[in-house]
């Protein structure tokens, strides 16, 4: 069976964005393009909260990292993971958004980098309203209107594998659709 699709993955942080276009990629044999502003701070050297720290004041770090993961998928038969993918990715074969409450994204996060809940919940809190007002401001994107998204998946009602395993049968239907099979 072909593979040529294009799938693109948003959620806020917390949702499982990584894991799960990690696990769609490699079942359906497709590059996953999933580079964020964590993995340029680790490239950079500096803390994760300075990168979204200049972001926040400058936009070429968004403008730089989004042009990037846009080009990278526009080459097709992908996976993009990002928190932009389903505004940017206009002609993806499948948008996926995943959601969950600020309660559970904050208790993944917190185990995720060994904080402590209430100042994983406080960062998540704060991290949702700067990229709201940033992504509102920079590109006209309303992070909270998703609802034109081919599928909306609450993470809260499985792991990781769960969710991926509804956008890989997703996919597979759009695949077979494509190929007559």
């Amino acid at each position: 069976m072909s593979n040529k699709i294009t799938i693109a993955i948003s959620g806020k942080s917390g949702c499982g964005n990584t894991s799960v276009s990690k696990i769609v990629a490699d079942t359906l044999g497709l590059r996953l393009i999933n580079f964020t502003f964590r993995d340029m701070a680790k490239e950079w050297g500096i803390d994760f909260e300075e990168m979204c720290e200049l972001a926040e004041k400058d936009p070429q770090y968004d403008r730089y990292l989004d042009n990037m993961l846009i080009m990278l998928a526009s080459k097709g038969d992908c996976v993009l993971g990002s928190r932009l993918a389903i505004w940017h990715l206009k002609n993806a074969d499948l948008k996926a958004y995943l959601m969950s409450s600020i309660e559970v994204r904050a208790a993944r996060i917190a185990k995720r980098e060994k904080i402590p809940y209430e100042t994983s919940i406080a960062r998540t809190i704060e991290r949702d309203r700067r990229d709201h007002a940033r992504y509102l401001r920079q590109y006209g994107i309303d992070i909270d209107g998703y609802d034109f998204a081919d599928c909306i998946i609450d993470t809260e009602k499985g792991d990781q594998y769960y969710v991926a395993g509804l956008i890989i049968d997703r996919a597979k239907g759009i695949i077979s659709d494509e190929t007559g099979r």
